[in-house]
């Protein structure tokens, strides 16, 4: 057994999963992650094992021995969640459920990887979001994250589980797939690396709270060792940036970024900016700056 304790990845094979995975495999953790299969890249000393979350058959595989479970499954996104969103209740949040209700035996620690893009709503105030604001989410992405973290809170009352919910921004960073384009920052690599035209939806002035992938690393890290009574964490940089101002960042640094402005889509709030004042209280640990995280990621990639 590690000094540092184990930790269980549950969608570990996707861009937050594999980052956690290197992360506390490199900081001495024994970990172990859970996937309906393994990366095509695996890790030299972790432990993987593959299955489908939804059979409850392997919900013991999940949690037996573990000290810490890192919840970052999901079978919708919030581009697809207005379609496929009884997929999302039916199946998401009932599994959920029923790990919680495992971890009542258990005692382990959840560490449940929510969404501060969706689960606070529209912008209404000249300030970020803290986690005590009320909860309005637009999408149904953004209200399954919500109905299993009202769940959770009444697991940590009335059966005195250790769950807790991490309200993660954009992230962002090494082994995000910018083939794909998912998220704003690769969309922008993407469109970069193969000289096309960016689309935005909307007139760019759309802001996000980006977070780097290693700093949402380093906070969940401090969360794996908080004992305190606190259950709910925004994990964020509290700075928002615009969709043109990051179009603007790279043209700085020197890329010719093409843009073709279409309409604007429903399932996006306007601006979304989460304070990390709890969190960095807690972990003591400081975000990078947008354009330090964007020179690292493309470093990473070669393209400066």
């Amino acid at each position: 057994m590690s000094k540092n304790g184990s930790i269980m990845i549950l969608g570990g094979s996707g861009f937050i999963g594999q980052n956690l995975t290197r992360y506390f495999h490199a900081n001495g953790y024994e970990v172990s992650v859970f996937d309906i299969k393994a990366p095509e890249n695996p890790i030299e000393g972790v432990r993987y094992l593959e299955g489908d979350y939804f059979d409850d058959t392997n919900l013991d595989r999940i949690t037996d021995g573990q000290d810490t479970i890192i919840h970052s499954l999901s079978t919708i996104n919030p581009g697809n969640s207005n379609a496929c969103y009884m997929r999302g209740y039916s199946k998401d949040f009932i599994q959920t459920m029923k790990l919680f209700d495992r971890l009542v035996q258990t005692q382990g620690k959840l560490l449940f990887l929510s969404s501060a893009g969706t689960i606070y709503g529209r912008y209404v105030e000249n300030r970020p979001f803290v986690e005590s604001d009320r909860l309005r989410p637009i999408n149904h992405y953004g209200s399954i994250k919500l109905c299993i973290e009202t769940a959770m809170r009444a697991f940590n009352v009335q059966q005195n589980t250790h769950l807790m919910a991490c309200r993660i921004s954009n992230p962002y960073g090494p082994g995000q797939d910018y083939r794909k384009g998912v998220g704003f920052i690769d969309a922008v690599v993407k469109a970069v690396m193969n000289d096309t035209t960016l689309e935005v939806w909307g007139d760019g002035s759309i802001i996000r709270d980006y977070i780097y992938i290693e700093d949402l690393c380093r906070m969940l890290e401090g969360l794996v060792h908080y004992d305190g009574d606190l259950q709910t964490f925004n994990i964020s940089t509290g700075i928002g940036t615009s969709q043109n101002e990051i179009i603007e960042l790279f043209r700085r640094l020197g890329f010719n970024v093409k843009v073709n402005y279409v309409e604007a889509r429903t399932v996006d709030a306007k601006c979304n900016i989460v304070s990390n004042d709890k969190i960095v209280g807690v972990t003591g640990v400081q975000c990078r700056s947008l354009e330090e995280g964007v020179k690292a990621y493309l470093r990473y990639l070669n393209m400066i």
